[in-house]
Formats: C-alpha cells, structure tokens, sequence
C-alpha cells in the first residue's frame, strides 16, 4: 500500500512556490503526488518531481471539458499512468439519462486515452451519493455503465457526507476501485472543519481494508483551519504507522 498527496491540498502554496512546495512535501515523506489540472504547469512539474524523487501515478483534469489530447500527453510527460475526472456538478446526477451520457462521455474518454496509454477514472462528491437510480445510489449506476477499463477513485469522506457507509460502498463496487481520497473530519460540508486521517469520524482503516483492489490511497484536504503542511504530515505520519 502506497500513499499520495492531492496537490489542490496545498494549491496556494504551490501558486505561491511551486518548486519550493514540492521539496516541502518531500521533506515531510510524500514520494507520490497527485496533481490536478496538471496540462498548464506540467513543464515545471516535471522538473520538481525530477529535482525530488516524486512521482505521480494519477493525476485530476476535467476531460470531458477540456482537450483530451492535450491533456494526456501532459501526462505522459508527467509519468501519470492513470487521469481521474474530478467533478461532475450535482445536476448531472439526477437522472438516468444524464448518468448515461456521462458514463458514455467517459468511455470515449477512456478510448481516447488509450491511444497514450493512459487509463481513465472518475472522482466523486457527495452528489453522485445522495441522489439515487433505479434503487442503487448514482455513482454505482455509473459504474455499471463503465467499461471495463476504466476505475474509480472514490472519495472516501464525501460518500460518507452523501449518507453511504464508505467501507459499505467499497465492497459493492469492488475491483473498480483503484485509488481512495483519504480525509477526515465531522463529516460536513464544512471543508475547514477537515483533520488529519484518524482525528475525525472517518473510519479510515476500515475503509482502506475495504478497497480489496487499491493501488494507491490518495490524502488530501478540502481545506484546513490549520497549518495544511502539519496537516498532512500527521496524515501521513498516521497512516505510516498502520492500524493500532
């Protein structure tokens, strides 16, 4: 089991330094990093991750929104095997119809990015949770419309917002899970109320033990009433540690 950084976690660090906020995250033990809209800045990327022995195994960028050519040979540039979609807004979700071209929207995507040899994934929010399809939530109606080759990073603290049980969850939609956002917190749409892994009312080991086909578990903070940099290295010093 490997662990990531989010980068949108310290995105205005990284506005401010980002050279210097990538040896900062090395320095606290991160080796691996997720980056997000990664295609404008994969130049200066690519030059830290050198300079610091990171590398990036998943990377965000909206690809149904933005040139997919574009942003999947920034990707091979970057070393990222695996471009996540990280938003799609709550009125996307409400309806079969709309899961459906979404589902059809990602597998285009999916084809797209195979000829780069990129895999394709999607992100999820509270939305694609709370709102339901034929008795099953939307995200896991989604899943079922996915080919084959395309995974899920399910984010681990906004299913449990949107009312599921997130280990629950992991169960049902099984082998298609390949990355997790790690966070925690009161379970809110407070996003400065997040803590760090294991401080908040996020069962985080048994989430992780759920994910039976995880190849990396991805912190990240939403936001942060503190240090974000202490934040995340008591995430990663409590996931280092294992389970008590």
């Amino acid at each position: 089991m490997t662990y990531s950084l989010q980068l949108y976690t310290v995105r205005e660090a990284l506005e401010r330094d980002l050279p210097g906020t990538i040896a900062r995250i090395a320095e606290i033990g991160f080796r691996q990093v997720e980056p997000y809209n990664f295609a404008a800045t994969a130049d200066a990327l690519a030059a830290a991750f050198t300079a610091h022995g990171i590398t990036a195994p998943s990377g965000h960028a909206p690809l149904l929104s933005a040139d997919q050519d574009e942003i999947f040979a920034a990707a091979n540039k970057l070393g990222i095997a695996t471009v996540i979609d990280p938003f799609i807004p709550a009125e996307h979700w409400q309806d079969a119809a709309a899961i459906e071209a979404t589902a059809a929207a990602l597998n285009a995507a999916a084809r797209k990015g195979a000829e780069y040899g990129v895999r394709v994934g999607y992100h999820n929010h509270q939305w694609e949770l709370e709102s339901s399809i034929n008795g099953t939530t939307s995200l896991e109606y989604l899943a079922s419309l996915l080919d084959p080759e395309l995974v899920l990073e399910v984010d681990t603290y906004w299913a449990a917002v949107g009312g599921q049980d997130p280990a629950a969850l992991l169960t049902r939609l099984g082998a298609q899970v390949k990355f997790i956002h790690i966070k925690d917190g009161p379970l809110d749409t407070d996003t400065a109320a997040q803590l760090p892994a294991g401080q908040g009312k996020v069962a985080v080991w048994d989430v992780i033990e759920a994910a039976k086909s995880l190849e990396v578990g991805v912190v990240e903070f939403d936001d942060y009433s503190g240090d974000i940099f202490e934040g995340i290295g008591e995430s990663l010093s409590y996931l280092n540690r294992g389970k008590a």
